[in-house]
């Protein structure tokens, strides 16, 4: 398991599951198998959590390359690539294989692109309140888990610290400009669609996910991760009933277990029991089989 990958490289930056690198003009990017809930990372990992991200998001990088480009240059996956980009004459631990990727140096956008299919999570909760979805009517009488009549555009902040916050259309306009924010939002909508109906045909509803795009030599890319475990609901369509919360393929486990646990979601959070490490374990690996069609390994060399 790796929970904190500490290379002797210059940090770019260091998120609650991500840990990128400047390496030469590119960005080294390392998914690490920290898991986070309700913006808190948790003090235990997900043994090969960050490999299955990296494998999911390399992926979906590859299948949705039509709609938008994106930052992957490479996913590390062998010593030939560990020597390719590292700056020193011995190459990188083979402890990132699997789960790193190099990627272009992107000029992010402040902006989390979340799209919706299904009513659940915080949607969920704010509908059941007010009848709205994001600050926007809703139509009435929906479940819990309903599929939504359309998918919908649900933007919010990216904060640096704290709640990401919800977007209206001329909040994303003055945060990104008229021209940018209807085109990510076309994208985020048009990738989501894409990818719900090739999950779905391999068991899977895409519930709701989010995207993240950048600027590179002024083009608008799609960066960061791309309808992983951890940035999607992925639920079993075999199982798939609403008006309850939905068996899932994502870390849902592990919020209802904080929940039940009573935790406040302040720092610091409780360890995660043995038996919910293994379930999650699990489907996350099950999530990478079903979608990419693969068997899930965790040794490249």
């Amino acid at each position: 398991m790796l929970f904190d990958s500490s290379l002797k490289l210059p940090l770019y930056g260091k998120g609650k599951v991500r840990d990128t690198y400047q390496v030469g003009d590119k960005l080294l990017i390392v998914a690490t198998d920290r898991i986070s809930a309700f913006d808190v990372v948790l003090p235990n990992g997900i043994p090969d959590k960050g490999i299955v991200l990296n494998q999911v998001s390399a992926f979906w990088f590859g299948k949705t390359y039509h709609i938008i480009h994106n930052h992957m240059v490479e996913s590390i996956e062998s010593r030939r690539a560990l020597s390719k980009y590292s700056p020193w004459k011995r190459p990188l631990p083979e402890l990132l294989l699997g789960r790193s990727m190099a990627v272009l140096k992107a000029e992010r956008l402040p902006v989390e692109c979340v799209v919706r299919g299904y009513i659940a999570g915080s949607a969920w909760a704010e509908y059941s309140k007010k009848g709205t979805i994001n600050g926007r009517k809703a139509p009435k009488g929906l479940r819990e888990s309903q599929e939504l009549p359309e998918a919908i555009f649900t933007p919010t902040t990216k904060a640096a610290i704290g709640h990401d916050l919800p977007l209206s259309p001329k909040g994303l306009v003055d945060l990104v400009g008229e021209r940018t924010a209807r085109k990510i939002e076309a994208k985020s909508l048009e990738i989501y669609s894409y990818a719900r109906s090739y999950a779905m045909e391999r068991g899977i509803i895409i519930a709701d996910t989010k995207f993240e795009f950048g600027f590179h030599d002024k083009e608008l890319i799609l960066i960061d991760e791309v309808l992983t475990p951890d940035s999607s609901r992925f639920w079993d369509a075999g199982q798939y009933e609403p008006g309850q919360s939905q068996p899932s393929f994502d870390k849902q486990p592990v919020r209802d277990w904080l929940i039940a646990s009573r935790w406040n979601r302040k720092k610091p959070a409780p360890a995660l029991p043995a038996d919910v490490v293994a379930a999650t374990t699990e489907r996350y690996q099950d999530a990478y089989t079903l979608l990419t069609g693969r068997k899930f390994k965790n040794v490249f060399i």
